[in-house]
């Protein structure tokens, strides 16, 4: 049971026993689809994440959900990912203030998959597809294809290949993982065919133009306890261990307030357009997608080159759920919970494989160590006011 009692009356520890002599207005939990090291890096960071969005909202962290204890006052969840319309209900989420993250009515939906039009009328889609929300990002996204089946991949990929090479983007990859480039209709099969079926089936793979000389920019949203801030920066990367380009953070300029807000700074015209077609996208998910709804909600935009030379900007793909922005994310809504006057900050995370760099001064660490898969990883945010240009 998730949540039983009064407003005067309303926690309970993780095992279950009420405390008598102070009830907090809440607790927050983490929870974990999936077993997972404790010792990795996303592992600790979420957790300090859900530390810090209870002391947010004047609640209490209450560990990892545990679905046998009674938690007498309202609980609050951070999920490790987006949560399907079935699971959300039966934990009691009912809105954005009951979450860090999202809720979609059908898994696909939580995917990249939902970016772009199916390659034929007659391809294969899911239940709860909605072609009209491919028209209405149309304008704001790259060119490219979902598919749900490999031969209308091969199909959408053909297609594409008049005009260069293509990327394929299985659906449930995150981070860039999994993801290749293939310059002829060989390379573009051989990687069909390493697909896995069911997942191909179930939430699909993206076909679509590949671009060169990228930026990459992050567009969102965040909503916790009262606030709302929206936010538009550019990721960095880095080099791991193994010599590979990965996400090294984020820079970003967090306003108080919506997306209008946001508009009014003097940001330059490749922000600006960015903050557009994230805008458009996210519009257009709130409008397509019934039960559909998120406290955060990020979009990774690229601006780069295709094969033909053009000049090409879009939504790459969302995250309705804790990522590797949020650090900066949760730093600009505790400034902004900290000066009811602060307007606007420029809020930076930072991931480094290098072990001989030190955070500077004032950075909240989140982890420094050594994971059990990457290897050593330091990642800190900072956060500082932003005086608009």
């Amino acid at each position: 049971m998730r949540f039983t009692g009064s407003s005067d009356q309303r926690h309970a520890h993780p095992a279950g026993l009420v405390e008598s002599d102070r009830i907090p207005r809440g607790v927050v939990v983490s929870y974990t689809r999936s077993a997972q090291d404790l010792r990795s890096h996303e592992s600790v960071t979420r957790k300090l994440i859900a530390e810090r969005l209870a002391a947010l909202q004047g609640y209490e962290y209450a560990g990892d959900y545990d679905e046998c204890s009674t938690y007498t006052a309202p609980v609050y969840f951070v999920p490790d990912d987006t949560l399907s319309l079935d699971i959300a209900h039966a934990l009691g989420i009912r809105g954005e203030t009951d979450l860090f993250g999202g809720v979609v009515p059908f898994p696909f939906i939580a995917t990249k998959s939902i970016t772009h039009p199916l390659s034929d009328p007659g391809a294969t889609a899911p239940a709860g597809w909605s072609a009209e929300f491919s028209q209405l990002v149309r304008g704001s996204v790259l060119t490219g294809y979902a598919a749900f089946a490999r031969e209308d991949a091969r199909r959408a990929g053909a297609r594409l290949l008049q005009n260069g090479p293509v990327r394929v983007k299985p659906a449930l990859e995150v981070g860039g993982r999994g993801q290749i480039v293939a310059a002829d209709a060989d390379a573009l099969d051989r990687s069909l065919d390493e697909l896995d079926g069911q997942d191909l089936a179930q939430c699909g793979v993206v076909v679509e133009q590949n671009l060169t000389d990228v930026m990459t920019y992050s567009v969102g949203q965040v909503q916790v306890g009262g606030l709302l801030a929206t936010y538009v920066g550019t990721q960095k990367l880095a080099k791991d261990h193994r010599d590979r380009e990965v996400y090294g953070g984020s820079a970003l300029i967090v306003v108080r307030g919506d997306f209008d807000a946001l508009l009014q700074l003097h940001v330059d015209d490749s922000a600006r357009r960015a903050i557009e077609q994230a805008r458009i996208y996210d519009d257009a998910a709130r409008r397509c997608f019934p039960g559909f709804f998120a406290s955060r909600r990020n979009y990774d935009m690229v601006r780069g080159v295709d094969g033909t030379g053009a000049v090409c900007t879009g939504v790459l793909e969302q995250s309705w759920r804790v990522g590797g922005a949020s650090g900066a994310e949760i730093a600009a809504l505790e400034a902004f919970r900290s000066d009811t006057q602060l307007h606007a900050v420029h809020a930076e995370c930072t991931e480094s494989y290098d072990d001989r760099q030190t955070p500077p001064a004032g950075a909240r660490v989140y982890f420094r160590g050594i994971d059990p898969c990457v290897g050593f990883i330091l990642k800190y945010t900072t956060v500082a006011s932003y005086v608009d240009a």
